[in-house]
């Protein structure tokens, strides 16, 4: 099954955190299952990275190799269609990445890992 994991999702995975939750990692540990990270959340990383909001020990260039590709998560590009369903996406969510992460869960029929609970307000599937 595929799955599309969150920004903090990914970051919680990589560093054990305890708020991450058992049906998560579980899912995450399954390799019959795919799991995605939207290019929407390397730009955020990117962004709160260089407002010294976010501190990840290595280059993004560096934790994408070791992290994402390394640990077999694809990559999900943005497309024209994740851009156009946020003209008509109610505002429950006022964060441009989250919300272009919710367009893409979607669009995609992508169940999202997600801790947020604002993303149920929207016609996802939020496992948490």
């Amino acid at each position: 099954m595929k799955y599309l994991i969150d920004t903090h999702t990914l970051l919680w995975i990589v560093t054990k955190n305890k708020k991450l939750s058992k049906k998560v990692k579980d899912i995450y540990l399954n390799s019959e299952n795919q799991i995605f990270i939207s290019l929407a959340s390397l730009w955020e990383m990117a962004i709160k990275i260089n407002l010294n909001k976010l501190s990840i020990n290595e280059p993004l260039k560096d934790f994408v190799k070791n992290q994402i590709k390394s640990n077999d998560i694809n990559i999900l590009d943005i497309k024209t269609k994740h851009i156009l369903l946020l003209e008509n996406l109610p505002y429950y969510h006022k964060d441009p990445f989250d919300r272009l992460i919710i367009s893409q869960s979607i669009n995609e029929q992508i169940p999202l890992l997600s801790f947020d609970k604002v993303f149920d307000k929207y016609s996802i599937k939020r496992i948490w």
